[in-house]
């Protein structure tokens, strides 16, 4: 309504006429002397000096121009940003991802998107499952790459690829060549592990729980870059995804047999939260890469 009431008055003031304006936006004439009231009314100022032969601004209609003129170009400005975001042709995007992903998914991903919409700005965040919830309720997130055990109601999730754990070794462990490790075998191993602060051990403990598995734990590091540069350097072997050792030189994935450590990875969105086309476009992406890495 208010674009409507700076157009009509944009009008008058440009043609000093209530006819030539009301052909000009091919509305009738009582149409839009109603509307330029209404906008007087609204501001409690007279715009027109209407007494003449010739219609006039006012002292108030002369300031008041130079302001509608400077709306109607943000207006015009706002409409061709929306049409911007829409083709993505600019935009931001804000997203967090657990630690595991960081290593073997963030890079694929975030390099097809940044190819594909390069005019997209974005904030990638590390974050634990717990905070990225947080984050995603305050709306201080777009979308996030977790787990699938949500403990917010008002976050909804899509499955996005099956991620399997391993038994990691470097290439000089007595295990290197072998292709599987059994369950029995795998409690005699000395391990290195993430910190009980992260989702990834507290899966790992719980398959071990279930699986009468008593792992001799020799370590914990808070990041898996620690982890990995340890096993690499050390006897020490762990328990990580299998693209996590695919990605590092060096580092040897052993399947567990014959019960295998699987988990979820889903998208994460909050209900009802309006998605951007950049975030529709993400999402989208996301799928297709990690539909190529689960190929590999």
């Amino acid at each position: 309504m208010l674009a409507r009431h700076i157009q009509y008055f944009l009008a008058v003031a440009e043609h000093l006429s209530f006819t030539r304006a009301a052909a000009a936006l091919h509305v009738s004439q009582p149409a839009l002397s109603q509307q330029v009231r209404q906008l007087e009314e609204s501001l409690d100022a007279q715009l027109f000096d209407r007494s003449g032969r010739t219609t006039r601004l006012t002292d108030a209609g002369e300031v008041y121009l130079r302001y509608a003129r400077r709306a109607a170009q943000e207006l015009q400005e706002a409409k061709r940003a929306i049409h911007d975001v829409s083709d993505l042709s600019r935009g931001s995007l804000r997203v967090a991802v657990t630690p595991t992903f960081t290593t073997y998914l963030v890079g694929p991903l975030v390099e097809a998107f940044h190819g594909r919409y390069p005019s997209i700005t974005m904030d990638v965040r590390e974050v634990s499952q717990e905070r990225m919830e947080e984050l995603l309720l305050a709306d201080l997130l777009d979308v996030g790459i977790a787990f699938e055990d949500v403990q917010a109601q008002d976050i909804e999730t899509s499955p996005l690829l099956v991620e399997t754990l391993a038994l990691v070794v470097n290439n000089r462990h007595p295990l290197a060549k072998a292709q599987s490790i059994g369950l029995e075998a795998l409690s005699a191993q000395s391990l290195v592990l993430l910190g009980t602060e992260f989702a990834t051990r507290e899966q790992i403990d719980r398959f071990c729980q279930q699986n009468g598995i008593h792992p001799q734990v020799r370590m914990e590091a808070n990041a898996i870059s620690a982890v990995t540069e340890i096993v690499r350097r050390t006897p020490l072997s762990t328990l990580l995804p299998t693209p996590i050792a695919h990605a590092h030189e060096g580092l040897v994935a052993l399947a567990l047999d014959p019960v295998r450590l699987q988990r979820t990875a889903v998208l994460l969105r909050r209900k009802g939260a309006y998605q951007s086309a950049a975030a529709r476009a993400f999402i989208e992406l996301a799928g297709e890469v990690a539909a190529r890495l689960e190929r590999c």
